[in-house]
């Protein structure tokens, strides 16, 4: 029986310092079960060339660079980003409107259209954090106002914790929910926050699941997607 996955709903993150110890990990993985997350200090230290790499060994691939910047260039930034052939990016939505319609038209007028995604609260952030940023709203209700942005400017969904999929599945039905703060029952916390495990993501409405450690940390780390996977399935 085939095990390819047409929409693969894990996303692998790549939280390492450079390509040797990256791709000690990848040649582990099968590009059919998952998709991988690049983020900035590895993108930062080798550089687009990598992620290159990756799509040709036929990954999908989540630019996790959060740019925040003005209009045009967080436009010029996305664009870059999809002419890597990339599947997903990301921008934040406290940003703003302007930046974010700026970061669609880009995408739009390219070749190849990844998915644009924006992100809310991060998961490391509590309600203190918040307070000294002088927000006044808990991490739900700012999570809240941003999407309600991103869903305004175009974006195809949002990055949230977690603990605020269900309030989001609501408010915006046919958008991808794209979760950090995944920890299996069997895992370490980390230093996430608002954290939930796979199958509690799945039920409450999460599109993709990005998970590091809990795999890249495993002495068998296709075992432990294959785990993830099942109790995934059960939800």
């Amino acid at each position: 029986m085939s095990t390819v996955q047409c929409d693969p709903q894990i996303i692998v993150a790549l939280d390492y310092a450079n390509t040797k110890l990256a791709r000690e990990m990848v040649v582990q993985l099968d590009p059919t079960r998952c998709r991988l997350k690049i983020g900035k200090e590895l993108f930062t230290r080798e550089g687009p060339g990598f992620v290159e790499e990756l799509i040709r060994g036929d990954f999908e691939v989540f630019l996790d660079l959060k740019f925040h910047d003005i209009p045009n260039t967080t436009a010029k930034a996305c664009q870059a980003a999809a002419e890597l052939g990339i599947w997903m990016v990301n921008v934040h939505a406290s940003g703003g409107r302007k930046m974010m319609l700026a970061a669609r038209e880009a995408i739009d007028h390219c070749s190849h259209q990844p998915l644009l995604i924006a992100v809310t609260v991060l998961t490391s952030m509590a309600q203190s954090d918040l307070v000294e940023l002088g927000i006044n709203a808990t991490p739900a209700e700012q999570v809240s106002r941003l999407a309600s942005l991103a869903e305004s400017s175009g974006m195809d969904g949002v990055v949230c914790s977690p603990l605020e999929l269900s309030m989001l599945r609501k408010q915006w039905p046919g958008s991808s929910l794209v979760t950090p703060g995944i920890r299996p029952e069997w895992s370490q916390k980390g230093d996430q926050v608002r954290v939930m495990t796979p199958a509690e993501a799945v039920t409450h409405g999460s599109s993709y699941l990005v998970i590091g450690r809990p795999i890249t940390s495993a002495k068998d780390p296709m075992r432990a997607l294959e785990k993830i996977e099942r109790e995934t399935a059960l939800a």
